[in-house]
């Protein structure tokens, strides 16, 4: 039977997509062989390849002056390769300023390892009220190297409601948990990049979507794998991407399309979302704890309202044990923060939405 995975990731795929997966897990296209057996460099493979990016590029809107790169690492190694790219001095150590916006703690571990390439400049934090809000953001400044904000806040459940304008400054983002969720505009960003394992596919592929003019500038120590050249001069191809994963991410992708494109998309996440945050703002047992405005539409904190800690957590974690007896899975809240969290991504359905909130009617009962 299948359960209601509310993970914030690895997550849920769309059912149409492992059912699609698991008919081609033999034979896909008439090739007589698993994708996962595929050289990523025979002509079976190309089309798989250059469909995924296509779909990619019309979902997005990704202008043409962009490179799409398929990655490994996850987003935590573009936390790296981030400013040895844009921001990496001639030595280790003498790197160029780089602007951050802390909101949360994938922000702030953004801005760490930033710290050991570039002069980070963490020019505003929402750390002073338990990243619960998005704080206002300073302008860019002429000597910064780049400008970084992480768009939606996985752990905290916060999202810009407004893209900063950093003017020639190259804007850089992490969208792990947000991407294809709602409409963006790529051009206002320099870089744009996203572990596949929320709203994409499954863990293991990291999409990076750079502007042409960003490519090149990695000083010569840069490990080459670190380069975003290498892997644009190679269209993602210098050494063996992850194939399975990036034919998952297409079979995502034409499941979204066919649902009718992001606008679709975000229609439907708006509704679930705002049908949770009504249910959670009339309980008198549970509450979120983010500020209004700068609610995610993807990851939704919640706590209960008892105020001795003793209680508060047995009710919690007896919260989670029960729901996921009835097939609502993984609401624990990350190991740092505690509460409950239910992420409800492009692949939850509605119905996912709906299933909570009955169930937590009858815990309060």
């Amino acid at each position: 039977m299948r359960v209601y995975n509310f993970s914030p990731g690895p997550s849920a795929l769309p059912l149409a997509v492992l059912e699609k997966a698991a008919s081609e897990i033999q034979d896909v296209n008439g090739t007589g062989q698993s994708v996962m057996e595929m050289s990523h460099r025979s002509k079976d493979y190309k089309p798989i390849f250059e469909k995924t990016e296509s779909l990619l590029r019309e979902l997005m809107g990704i202008p043409a002056n962009y490179k799409v790169l398929f990655l490994q690492g996850g987003a935590s190694l573009q936390f790296a390769m981030v400013p040895l790219n844009l921001a990496a001095g001639d030595a280790p150590g003498q790197g160029k300023k780089a602007a951050y916006i802390d909101t949360g703690i994938w922000a702030e571990k953004a801005a760490k390892e930033a710290s050991k390439y570039a002069a980070v400049d963490v020019r505003a934090s929402s750390k002073d009220k338990a990243y619960t809000y998005i704080p206002d953001a300073p302008p860019a400044q002429s000597g910064d190297a780049y400008y970084h904000i992480t768009l939606n806040n996985t752990i905290v459940g916060t999202k810009w409601d407004k893209i900063p304008n950093t003017g020639s400054v190259p804007l850089i983002s992490d969208i792990s948990s947000c991407i294809l969720s709602e409409p963006i505009d790529v051009s206002k960003f320099g870089i744009l990049y996203a572990g596949a394992q929320k709203n994409l596919g499954p863990a293991g592929t990291t999409v990076v979507i750079i502007r042409d003019d960003l490519i090149g500038h990695a000083p010569a120590w840069t490990p080459v794998m670190l380069r975003y050249d290498t892997h644009a001069s190679e269209g993602s191809m210098y050494n063996t991407p992850p194939c399975y994963g990036i034919y998952i991410i297409g079979l995502v992708l034409e499941w979204l399309k066919n649902l009718g494109g992001v606008e679709a998309m975000a229609k439907l996440n708006r509704e679930k979302a705002n049908m949770f945050y009504s249910y959670l703002d009339s309980s008198k047992v549970f509450y979120s704890p983010v500020e209004k405005p700068f609610r995610s539409l993807m990851n939704i904190p919640f706590v209960t309202m008892a105020d001795d800690d003793a209680k508060k957590t047995e009710q919690e974690t007896r919260f989670v044990k029960e729901a996921a007896a009835a097939g609502l899975v993984n609401l624990a809240g990350h190991r740092l923060v505690g509460g409950m969290r239910a992420s409800i991504y492009n692949a939850m359905p509605i119905d996912g939405v709906k299933a909570l909130i009955n169930f937590m009617d009858k815990f309060v009962k």
